[in-house]
C-alpha cells in the first residue's frame, strides 16, 4: 500500500491512495474535514480516481479516524474485488 499524491488542500494535506483492484482513497485532514480539528483524519473511497458511495467499506465518507483506523480501512479497501 502506498499514496500515489500528496497534496494541500484547505490548509492541510491529502494523501491519495490507488490500488489494483480499481479502487483507492482519498485521505484528508484540515480544518474543514470531519476531525481534521481535533488531529483525526477522513477519507474518503475512491474508485477509478472518482467518489464511490456504494462499496462494502462504506456509503459515505469515514471522518475522526487515527492513524491506525486508516491504515486498517486502506488494507480493507484494497481487498475489494476488482470491478468487473
Amino acid at each position: 500500500m502506498y499514496c500515489t499524491e500528496i497534496n494541500e488542500v484547505n490548509g492541510g494535506k491529502q494523501y491519495v491512495y490507488k490500488f489494483p483492484n480499481g479502487y483507492g482513497a482519498s485521505v484528508v485532514k484540515h480544518d474543514f474535514s470531519y476531525g481534521g480539528k481535533d488531529d483525526l483524519w477522513e477519507l474518503a473511497v475512491l474508485k477509478e480516481g472518482e467518489l464511490c458511495y456504494d462499496t462494502p467499506i462504506t456509503n459515505d465518507v469515514l471522518g475522526n479516524l487515527t492513524t491506525g483506523e486508516v491504515n486498517e480501512t486502506l488494507e480493507l479497501i484494497q481487498d475489494i474485488p476488482k470491478p468487473r
